[in-house]
């Protein structure tokens, strides 16, 4: 599942193609290890074979206890969760389709670059299971009613609207989705790793707070960030225009 990390990116690449990536639990599971135990930045997660995922395993979630659904589901809440409270920004790398659960990944990750033809959805309704855990994450990607659009109809999104809305962060041609995706990660990893986790941290601490509150948490954040060597290094190296170097403290 992990590749590298190399040039400060690390990979994680869920590698069930044959079953279109389907979040398993045991899938969940391990990427969750996978992305607490990552050294390097910038994660990046991929999916192998046609497409990023298409959300639950429905082949583990007939006749099953109430035990395990809940377990599954408590499972998949702390994958998301652990996307964003890592310090290291994730970026989703999106092709073929993410649906249910795979579209819910996309909208929990930091940012989100996607391949020309890809499409998002979130169709359980159509089977009789309602996309409840992924309209968590999507509702606060793309706002109350195109998630609700997307939930009540199950009807399929591109990736001109995915962009549009706010569920990635840009759309390119299929052919240039590696070196998009390398770009923006290697941008992000060329900044103190230490910053960007502080940011990354009050960034999802301060959104749901109101402007007071979000007000005080972050200039609280900015003034510890300011005291770190890594801050008084990139000060005094733009001040004396060099490049700066990141020690992490």
């Amino acid at each position: 599942m992990v590749d590298g990390p190399a040039d400060g990116v690390a990979t994680l690449t869920l590698n069930r193609p044959e079953k279109r990536n389907a979040l398993s639990h045991d899938l969940m599971a391990e990427l969750i290890a996978a992305l607490r135990g990552v050294t390097a930045p910038v994660v990046v997660v991929e999916g192998a074979g046609p497409c990023l995922s298409a959300g639950h395993d429905l082949s583990e979630m007939t006749g099953r206890s109430l035990a395990f659904y809940q377990e599954l589901f408590t499972v998949c809440t702390e994958l998301m969760e652990t996307i964003q409270s890592i310090p290291q920004p994730v970026i989703a790398k999106v092709h073929g389709f993410a649906t249910a659960a795979g579209c819910q990944l996309v909208a929990a990750c930091d940012l989100a670059v996607a391949a020309e033809g890809t499409w998002f959805a979130t169709p359980g309704v159509k089977i009789g299971l309602f996309c409840s855990t992924p309209m968590v994450e999507v509702s606060r990607a793309v706002g109350r009613k195109r998630a609700m659009e997307m939930l009540l109809t199950g009807t399929p999104i591109d990736t001109a609207t995915a962009a549009e809305w706010g569920l990635i962060n840009r759309a390119v041609p299929a052919d240039e989705l590696d070196a998009a995706v390398t770009e923006l990660a290697e941008k992000i990893a060329a900044s103190s790793p230490l910053v960007l986790g502080l940011g990354k941290q009050a960034f999802y601490r301060q959104i749901d707070l109101d402007k007071r509150q979000a007000y005080d948490l972050t200039k609280a954040v900015m003034t510890m960030n300011a005291m770190t060597g890594d801050a008084q290094e990139g000060i005094c190296a733009f001040l004396e225009k060099r490049s700066p170097t990141w020690k992490g403290e």
